[in-house]
């Protein structure tokens, strides 16, 4: 497991298996956490000056990476389709 935070297996402890099935099953989905790692991953490098940015962007990346991850969860509550 990696070592930078908020992964969305510490994120969603509960759903880890309905993660891995919905992004098997739907491509939004999929890009959703796609997306969603890799911004995390940049807030994460930024955080801990890998990669220094100013607070206004690293605001901003923090914001996308709430986006993401609201927008994750509502997919995940959601009944399957079927």
């Amino acid at each position: 497991m990696s070592n930078t935070p908020h992964e969305l297996a510490e994120e969603f402890p509960d759903q880890v298996e309905a993660i891995h099935d919905l992004k098997t099953k739907n491509a939004h989905f999929a890009k959703l956490v796609e997306e969603y790692h890799e911004v995390n991953r940049a807030v994460h490098r930024a955080e801990t000056n890998v990669e220094p940015t100013d607070e206004l962007h690293e605001g901003e990346l923090r914001k996308q990476r709430l986006a993401l991850k609201d927008e994750i969860a509502r997919m995940l509550a959601e009944p399957a389709e079927g």
